[in-house]
C-alpha cells in the first residue's frame, strides 16, 4: 500500500469543492444572520444565545463564544476530532474526489480508497461476527459469558459484541464472497497467512468491534472462551495495521466522545466489559485502553474531547483494580500522566478490590454510579498510597513516610497545591504542619528540585516576544482590528496603502503579525479576496494565535452600518495612522522639552523640525478622515 503526502492541488481542489455552509450544516442548524453570513449555535460548547457564525463567501467559519474557528478542513477536525490528513480523506470521500499522495513525504498518509476499502472489511466482518453471536448454536459459550457477568442480548447488540466461529476460515469465505481480496484482508488484520492459505485471526472468542473517534470499526478485540484455545492469552487484539493503532485508540470512545464533552468528564476502566458496565449503570463517559497501557497519545484524544485549556474544564478519572496490581498501574498514571492534563484528575477505586463490571453485577448500577462519585483526587490517593507502606504508629515511621511522600508533594506543578497537599501531609502524618512544610522547603533547596526531576513537563513560560490576544475593550485596538479585518475580508478597498504600512503603526503585536502574513501572501494590492486569500494568509502566519485570529476576522461582521466601501477603509486606514502620529509626535516632544535649546541649539532645531513635519503629516491625515480617498 503506497504512502505519502496528499498533494497539495489536491488538498486545494478538496477545499474548492466543500462548501463550509453544507459541512457545517449537515452538523448545525444555520440560519441568516444577514450580509451573507449565517449563524447557529455553537457545536463545540453549550449556549442558548448563538454566537457561531459562518461566512460562505470566505470559507470559514468562527465562534465568538467559545473562540474556536477556520476553515471547513479545521471545522472537520474539530468536530471529528480528526488530523489534517484525515479530514482531507473525510471531505475527499464526500465529495467524490480521488486523492493521489507524492511519495517520500514527511507523514505517511493512506490512500483514501484503501483506507475505505479496510474500514468496509471491518464494517462486514463486526455484522458477520455479530449475527453469530446473536443467532448460531455455536455461539452459546459467548452468550453464558455475557450472561454471567450480567449483559443480555439487548446489551451485546448496544455494544455489537459478537463471536468468532472455531472454523479455520469462515471470516475469510465471508468476506471473500463481499468481493474483498486476500490482500485487503491480511493488510486489515482480520487474517493471516497460513501453511495452506488464509486463516481468520480470531477464531472460537468473544468479539468487541472497536471504532475510532468518528465510528468507523477498525479493530477487535478478542476474548479466550475454549479450553483448547492454542492462544493462551485471555485477550488478543487486531495487530497493528494502516487503520489501527492501539496506542490512538479508546475503546468505546464513539459512544462516549458527546456526553464527554457534554458532562467534562471522561472515565477511564481497564477493560471492554467495564466499559459496558458503566454505560448500562449511567455512566456514559467510560472508556478503555485497547489492549495497552494508557499513554500520551490517550491524553491526547481526552484533551480535545475536552476541549482542554489552561483553565478548568472537566476532570479524568482513573477506575483500577482494588489489588496490587492495580495501585500500581494507579501510581504510574500519576508518575506519568496526571499533570499533562489540566484538568482535576482522580481516581475511583472499589473497597471490595472489585472492578466496575463486579460491582454492577453483584452490587447493582447505583453501586457503580457511587463508585465514581467517591473518587479522590490523583495526588491524594498517591500520597497516601505511599504513607501505607510505613507505620505510622512510631515517630520513625513517621518520618519516613514523609520523606518517602516528599517527592509526590514536590512534583505537584500548581504551587498553591502543593503547599495545600503539603499541609494535608502533616495531618495524614499527625506531625507539626510547619515542621512538615519547613522540611519540605529544605528537601526542594537542597535537591533544587526541576519539573522534569519531579516527573512534570516544564511550565509554560511567557517571553517577550509571546503573541497574544489584543484587548477588544481598548479603543485604539479596535480600531486596528477593524483594519486588518477589511484587509482580509475586503482587500481590494485597500490598495497598497495598506500593503506600505510601517510596523510602529500596529500597537497590538497580533496585529502586526496579521499585517506581514498579508502583506507575504501577495498584499492587497494583489486584489485577492474570497476563501483563496484567506487562506493564503494563514498560510503565511506561522503562529497558531494569529492563524486562529484571522479566521474569527474572516467571518466578523464590518463595524459599518453599511457595506464597506473605498471612504469607509480610507477612514480605518487614515485612523490608525492617526493614532501612531499622535504617539510619536508626544515622544517628540517629551524629547524635546528635555533638550536645551542654548546648550544643544542644532539638537534642539532637528527635534523641533522634525516635529512640524509630523505635525503636517498628521494634519494630511486628518483631512483624508474628512475627504476620504
Amino acid at each position: 500500500m503506497a504512502t505519502g503526502r496528499i498533494r497539495d492541488e489536491d488538498i486545494a481542489l478538496v477545499r474548492e469543492r466543500s462548501a463550509i455552509a453544507d459541512v457545517v450544516g449537515a452538523q448545525v442548524g444555520l440560519r441568516n444572520a444577514g450580509g451573507g453570513s449565517l449563524k447557529g449555535l455553537c457545536p463545540f460548547h453549550d449556549e442558548k444565545t448563538p454566537s457561531f457564525n459562518v461566512s460562505p463567501a470566505r470559507g470559514y467559519f468562527h465562534c465568538f463564544g467559545c473562540g474556536v474557528g477556520g476553515d471547513v478542513i479545521d471545522f472537520v477536525m474539530k468536530a471529528d476530532h480528526l488530523s489534517f490528513a484525515e479530514a482531507i480523506e473525510r471531505l475527499a470521500g464526500r465529495a467524490g474526489i480521488t486523492l493521489r499522495y507524492e511519495e517520500g513525504g514527511a507523514v505517511p498518509h493512506r490512500p483514501q480508497g484503501g483506507r475505505a476499502r479496510l474500514v468496509a472489511a471491518h464494517g462486514a466482518a463486526a455484522e458477520f461476527y455479530a449475527g453469530l453471536l446473536a443467532e448460531s448454536p455455536e455461539a452459546s459459550p459467548g452468550r453464558d459469558f455475557l450472561a454471567q457477568r450480567g449483559f443480555d442480548a439487548a446489551a451485546a447488540q448496544q455494544f455489537g459484541v459478537g463471536f468468532a466461529p472455531r472454523s479455520w476460515d469462515a471470516l475469510v469465505r465471508h468476506l471473500r464472497d463481499r468481493q474483498f481480496s486476500d490482500a485487503e484482508l491480511v493488510g486489515a488484520g482480520l487474517a493471516r497467512e497460513g501453511p495452506r492459505g488464509l486463516l481468520d485471526r480470531f477464531m472460537g472468542r468473544l468479539v468487541w468491534p472497536i471504532h475510532d473517534v468518528t465510528g468507523d470499526v477498525v479493530g477487535f478485540g478478542a476474548r479466550r472462551l475454549f479450553d483448547d484455545d492454542r492462544i493462551e492469552a485471555k485477550y488478543v487484539n487486531t495487530p497493528e495495521t494502516p487503520i489501527y493503532k492501539k496506542s490512538q485508540l479508546l475503546y468505546g470512545v464513539e459512544a462516549a466522545k458527546k456526553d464527554i464533552k457534554r458532562r467534562g468528564q471522561a472515565v477511564i476502566v481497564e477493560g471492554y466489559t467495564d466499559v459496558m458496565a458503566c454505560h448500562l449503570a449511567g455512566v456514559p463517559t467510560a472508556v478503555a485502553t485497547c489492549g495497552t497501557a494508557f499513554g500520551v497519545e490517550h491524553v491526547k484524544i481526552l484533551r480535545r474531547l475536552l476541549m482542554d485549556a489552561s483553565e478548568f474544564r472537566g476532570e479524568v478519572i482513573f477506575t483500577f483494580d482494588g489489588d496490587a496490581a492495580g495501585q500500581n498501574a494507579a501510581r504510574k498514571a500519576y508518575d506519568e500522566q496526571d499533570q499533562r492534563f489540566t484538568t482535576q484528575t482522580f481516581v475511583a477505586v472499589e473497597p471490595d478490590g472489585l472492578d466496575p463490571c463486579d460491582v454492577r453485577l453483584r452490587k447493582g448500577d447505583a453501586a457503580v454510579r457511587d463508585l465514581i462519585a467517591n473518587r479522590v483526587p490523583l495526588f491524594e490517593f498517591a500520597i497516601r498510597g505511599t504513607l501505607r507502606r510505613h507505620d505510622l504508629e512510631t515517630a520513625e515511621g513517621r518520618v519516613a513516610a514523609m520523606q518517602a511522600a516528599a517527592p509526590a508533594v514536590l512534583g505537584i506543578r500548581d504551587r498553591a497545591l502543593r503547599q495545600e497537599y503539603g499541609r494535608r501531609l502533616a495531618g495524614w502524618l499527625g506531625m507539626d504542619v510547619d515542621a512538615v512544610l519547613a522540611e519540605l522547603a529544605t528537601r526542594a533547596r537542597a535537591t533544587q528540585l526541576t519539573p522534569r526531576q519531579t516527573g512534570s513537563p516544564a511550565p509554560r513560560q511567557a517571553t517577550a516576544g509571546e503573541v497574544e490576544r489584543p484587548d477588544l475593550l481598548e479603543p485604539a485596538l479596535q480600531v486596528e482590528r477593524e483594519l486588518v479585518k477589511l484587509a482580509i475580508q475586503f482587500p481590494q478597498l485597500l490598495g497598497p496603502r495598506f500593503d506600505a504600512l510601517e510596523a510602529e503603526v500596529f500597537r497590538a503585536r497580533a496585529h502586526l503579525l496579521i499585517h506581514s502574513a498579508i502583506v507575504a501572501a501577495g498584499g492587497t494590492a494583489t486584489g485577492g479576496s474570497g476563501e483563496q486569500w484567506v487562506s493564503q494568509v494563514r498560510e503565511q502566519a506561522s503562529d497558531e494565535v494569529v492563524r486562529a485570529l484571522i479566521a474569527e476576522l474572516a467571518v466578523d461582521p464590518p463595524l459599518a452600518a453599511y457595506e464597506p466601501d473605498r471612504r469607509y477603509a480610507a477612514e480605518q486606514l487614515a485612523t490608525v495612522q492617526v493614532a501612531a502620529v499622535n504617539r510619536q509626535i508626544d515622544t517628540l516632544r517629551g524629547r524635546l522639552q528635555r533638550v536645551n535649546p542654548v546648550e544643544r541649539a542644532a539638537e534642539h532645531t532637528t527635534l523641533f523640525g522634525e516635529l512640524v513635519a509630523l505635525e503636517q503629516f498628521r494634519r494630511g491625515l486628518r483631512e483624508q478622515l474628512i475627504d476620504g480617498l
